[in-house]
């Protein structure tokens, strides 16, 4: 196998041309799912206080009216020291407004995720001068998977995360309380193609490597200190063929027990504490 530190050979990408309907189409599309991404919101005492120590924008919070005990008085005080809006409600109102089971009282509101380009995670290895470390997750559709494997790439050094825009989740409040503020902390690209920005990556000497039950090489047997790439598929399906098939090497996990795969979250915290442990060693 060719050194994973060598840059790819330079290709030219097709130029599409569509026609005007098409475009007009397109962009209808696209305005409709910048106006469904308008905003979001956090929900949660330990996640807002956690949004409240970053400097992201925070539009407004909800609290529950009545009686303040605990680390609510403590998000009143922040809000108030940094000027935030903060608005006493029913609890019915807030129980409307959550997304999630348990919002405690409390529910801010926050402009919508603010994703970065893929060039931006490159940026960030070169700015550390270290071999990029990047996980493309193709298809993570529960937000609980997103957020556990965010905070796990947060924790493990990861430059950046990429995600496609299409039969996704995207980051949402679900994922930010998962994910216990990691969002913060890590680049996360969203992307038309997968296969496209997979293409890039090697181009900037990065070797992908996809995780599949199919692959004839373990995790640990292959050499991971250099650029490296690590593909998590679907829940269900895996990963798609186009993607698979750009791929430059498949890796397993060994499997011992009666059932034949791990929840996705897992094999990803796996394959990437293997890298850690190569880079440490």
């Amino acid at each position: 196998m060719k050194n994973n530190k060598n840059f790819r050979q330079n290709y030219k990408k097709k130029d599409f041309k569509a026609n005007d309907k098409k475009m007009k189409n397109e962009k209808i599309k696209t305005n409709k799912t910048e106006d469904k991404e308008f905003s979001d919101q956090i929900e949660g005492r330990n996640s807002v206080l956690e949004l409240l120590e970053t400097d992201k924008d925070i539009n407004k919070i909800f609290i529950e009216k009545g009686e303040k005990h605990g680390s609510i008085n403590k998000i009143i005080g922040i809000a108030r020291d940094k000027k935030i809006v903060t608005i006493e409600v029913d609890r019915n109102k807030l129980n409307q407004m959550a997304k999630t089971e348990n919002h405690q009282g409390v529910i801010a509101i926050v402009p919508p995720f603010n994703y970065c380009e893929v060039e931006d995670i490159l940026e960030e290895a070169k700015s550390k001068n270290e071999a990029p470390f990047i996980l493309i997750l193709d298809g993570i559709e529960d937000p609980h998977n997103l957020g556990a494997i965010i905070r796990t790439a947060e924790t493990a050094g990861v430059h950046g995360i990429i995600i496609p825009k299409r039969r996704a989740c995207s980051v949402n409040s679900t994922v930010y309380k998962v994910a216990s503020g990691a969002v913060e902390y890590v680049k996360i690209a969203r992307v038309n193609n997968l296969k496209d920005e997979i293409q890039h990556l090697k181009e900037n000497g990065v070797w992908v490597y996809g995780t599949a039950i199919e692959a004839k090489k373990y995790y640990y047997e292959e050499g991971l200190k250099g650029p490296v790439a690590i593909v998590v598929g679907n829940e269900g399906e895996g990963m798609s063929r186009l993607v698979r098939e750009n791929c430059d090497v498949l890796l397993k996990i060994p499997m011992k027990g009666k059932i034949s795969s791990l929840n996705a979250s897992v094999s990803a915290g796996i394959v990437m504490y293997e890298v850690v442990k190569q880079r440490l060693t």
